[in-house]
This record gives C-alpha cells, sequence and structure tokens, in this order.
C-alpha cells in the first residue's frame, strides 16, 4: 500500500508541475494507479465512470448557475447595489465600506461563485470609494475578505460538488449555509468598525453620502436593490417555497437573470455570445475537474487507499480537535498552492472518510470544507480573489495579500467557532427541513 501511495502523489503532483490541467492529472493518475497496480480494461471502466459522473442528476443545477452569474457579470446589477446600500452603510463606523461587505452577502444569495462577487461587487465599489477619499488598503481587504462568502451564502457552486461526491443533500447544504454565512459576514463587518475606528485617518472627513442624505432619500434608494431580490426571490423563493428543487430554482434564476438584463438594455447579441462563451468554457473546465475528481476517488478507493491512510491517521492517536486542526493546516497549506476547487476535488477522496470516522456529521464537514475554500480563496500565491482584484486595481498581489490577512484571520477564528458550536450548521436544516 506504501508504493499505492508513492505512485498516487508522484503522479499527481509530477503531472501537476508539468503543466498539466487539474482534470487531466486526476485522470491520468488514475489510469496510472490502475495500469500498475490491476490488471483490468481501463477504457471500458473509464467510460462508465465518464457517463454516470457526468449525468448525476445534482450537477444539472451548476451549468445554469454559472449560466445566471454570466448573465449579471454583464448587466449594471453592481452599480444598484452600491446605489441602494451607500446611504444605509454610511450610518455604521466605516460608512461606505460596508457596501463591499453587504453587497458581497446580498450577490452571493444569487451568484454561486467567489470570484463572481467579487468582480461584480468590486468593479463598482472600488473605484467609488477610491473617488470618495477611502484608503486603497482598507477597501481591498474588506471586498477581498467580503468576495469569499459567495461560497458560503447559498446558491454555492462548492457546495452542489460537495453534495455530489460526498452523497450530501444539497438543499440540506444550501440551508446549512445561510447562519454561518451571515455571521461570518457580521465578524467582518465589526472588524471594519473597529479598523476604521483605530485608524481614522483611513477615512476620509465627508464622503458626501451620510450627512446630507434625508431618511426620504434612504428610504427611496432602497427601490435600486429591487432587481437583486427579484433575483433572490427567483432562486431562494422558488426553492424553498417547494416550487422548485435545487436543479430547477437554477433554472429560474437564469430566466430571472435574462429578465433583468432585458430591463437594464443589456440582452443583445454580443451580449448573449459573450454569455454563452463563458459559461461554455467554466462548465467544460469544471465538468473536466469534477470527472477526474470522481474517477481518482473511486480508483483511490478501489485499491483501499482511504482506508490506509485512515489507518495511518487512527495511529497517531489525534483527538477529534487535533484532526481539524492538522485538516485546517493541511488546506492552508493546499490553498498557497491550488485554487480552492482543486483542494475539494482532489482531497475529499481520502479526508471524509477520516472525519465521518471522527464522529463529524458530513453536513457539518461540508461547511468547514467550505470555509477552508474561503481562505485559499485569499491565500497567495495561487489565492483566486486576489488575481480578481489584482485584475480590478492593478495592484502588487503581496500588496493585496497583505491587507487581506485580517480577513483570514477571521475566518480561521470562525472555523474554531464551528467546531465549538457545531450546531451554527445543523440548526437551520433541523428547524427548516427535519
Amino acid at each position: 500500500m506504501t508504493a499505492v501511495v508513492g505512485v498516487l502523489f508522484a503522479t499527481l503532483f509530477g503531472t501537476l508541475a508539468l503543466g498539466a490541467w487539474i482534470g487531466i492529472t486526476l485522470i491520468a493518475t488514475s489510469l496510472v494507479l490502475l495500469w500498475t497496480f490491476r490488471n483490468i480494461p481501463v477504457e471500458r471502466l473509464l467510460s462508465q465512470y465518464t457517463f454516470n459522473i457526468l449525468t448525476t442528476p445534482e450537477l444539472v443545477a451548476l451549468p445554469l448557475f454559472i449560466l445566471m452569474g454570466e448573465f449579471l457579470f454583464r448587466t449594471r446589477l453592481s452599480r444598484s447595489l452600491f446605489n441602494g446600500l451607500a446611504p444605509w452603510a454610511a450610518l455604521l463606523p466605516g460608512r461606505l465600506l460596508h457596501v463591499n461587505v453587504i453587497g458581497c452577502t446580498i450577490f452571493a444569495a444569487i451568484s454561486g461563485s467567489s470570484a463572481a462577487t467579487t468582480q461584480v461587487v468590486g468593479r463598482i465599489a472600488l473605484d467609488e470609494l477610491r473617488q470618495r477619499g477611502y484608503d486603497k488598503r482598507i477597501a481591498i481587504g474588506s471586498l477581498a475578505g467580503a468576495g469569499t462568502l459567495g461560497f458560503l451564502i447559498p446558491p454555492s457552486s462548492i457546495m452542489i460538488i460537495y453534495g455530489v461526491l460526498a452523497d450530501e443533500s444539497v438543499l440540506r447544504l444550501f440551508t446549512a449555509g445561510f447562519l454561518p454565512g451571515l455571521l461570518l459576514a457580521g465578524c467582518f463587518m465589526g472588524w471594519v468598525m473597529i479598523h476604521s475606528t483605530l485608524r481614522p485617518e483611513l477615512l476620509p472627513p465627508d464622503d458626501g453620502a451620510g450627512r446630507s442624505i434625508t431618511w426620504a432619500q434612504r428610504i427611496a434608494a432602497l427601490r435600486e436593490l429591487g432587481p437583486t431580490l427579484f433575483l433572490i426571490l427567483c432562486v431562494l423563493g422558488s426553492m424553498y417555497a417547494g416550487i422548485a428543487t435545487p436543479s430547477e430554482a437554477a433554472a429560474v434564476g437564469v430566466l430571472g437573470a435574462i429578465i433583468v438584463s432585458g430591463m437594464q438594455g443589456e440582452l443583445n447579441w454580443p451580449t448573449l455570445k459573450a454569455v454563452g462563451l463563458g459559461a461554455v468554457q467554466t462548465c467544460g473546465m469544471i465538468g473536466l475537474i469534477v470527472l477526474g475528481a470522481s474517477i481518482l476517488g473511486n480508483v483511490a478507493a478501489f485499491l483501499g487507499v482511504p482506508r490506509y491512510v485512515a489507518e495511518v491517521v487512527t495511529g497517531w492517536g489525534l483527538s477529534p480537535f487535533m484532526l481539524i486542526l492538522v485538516l485546517t493546516l493541511l488546506y492552508l497549506v493546499l490553498g498557497c498552492f491550488l485554487d480552492g476547487f482543486s483542494m475539494i476535488v482532489m482531497t475529499l477522496p481520502i479526508v471524509l472518510p477520516l472525519v465521518t470516522a471522527a464522529g463529524f456529521d458530513k453536513l457539518w464537514f461540508g461547511i468547514y470544507l467550505v470555509i477552508a475554500v474561503e481562505m485559499a480563496q485569499i491565500t497567495p500565491p495561487v489565492g483566486f480573489n486576489l488575481f480578481v482584484i489584482q485584475g480590478l486595481t492593478k495592484e502588487p498581489l503581496s500588496r493585496i495579500a497583505r491587507v487581506t490577512l485580517p480577513y483570514l484571520l477571521i475566518m480561521l477564528g470562525f472555523v474554531a467557532l464551528l467546531v465549538l458550536v457545531p450546531g451554527i450548521v445543523s440548526i437551520l436544516p433541523r428547524l427548516l427541513l427535519g
């Protein structure tokens, strides 16, 4: 078994070092393992796996949410979000910096993607904050941290993938993500208040959005949130009203996004072409990774790798809490080299048996894993949200990572809170779904 594990890791990281795509790397590793340690018809097995995995009903929601995100990326939704939230955020310590956090929290409820959330909110908010005199460092940090909420607040593409690979209900995962997502957003807002109070020089004397605005104007500004609330109602409302399954809710969301695009005058042939190309490229990439991860997971299980690793880790005598600490450190290290999506699909076949054997619920571990992926989104040098913000601001990656560090530490502390109070994850699914 030591030889199997050695060949697995040598092939996996060797192929990655050659610059191969993650999906191709995972499939190649699976084939090498089968050719080396089992004499079976690989081509027949591969075709069967491919059909079974890519026709999984739960995966239907994923390309639909991607398509919806592509439509929203090309609308004026971010401008509407800023205009609707700015008069209210100006009342809090830290003022318009809270638009980043609240805007990302709201947009996360319709996008399913961390990168899309960061991109859509950031392309308007960062420019507005800069023009109003806010220090660029505190604005970038709050956006990078809050942008990760796109994975935790449902609907979430990462939760769909985890649900498929871990055989866990996607609807329960969505429901479990609400309370942790809102609490984590509250933690981010708390840090913005503390940071801006300790460093008042980072804020402008007057941003023009607070003192001169009447309550009537603030209430009128809420109309700007109409398109966003309409999409949330389409996706989450249809799902929790029992009208649609998660997959059907994604289709409702696409229809809603088309309606919003049309109302904003963005529904034309160039937009449709860009949406189609973007969605196909993203779905192709994710589909290949899911296929490769599922094949590798099945091959590893067939060869007994998860059982072997579980026996080795069990031999260390780790308590359940120490196991989570070790896994958190592992994901932090992996986050320096891999994107969060790849982290899940590469490690889940081995890690999931360990945590379930330690007594952790699959639902709880799914939320923990999403937060681990969020941390990977802002961990240099491969943190995807850092690249998104670099594209928006042209700032050096090292500077963006430095101002984002407090939000990474907040997420680490939040993981500790979930370990100490696991009911944060389970209470809503138990109340709403039984």
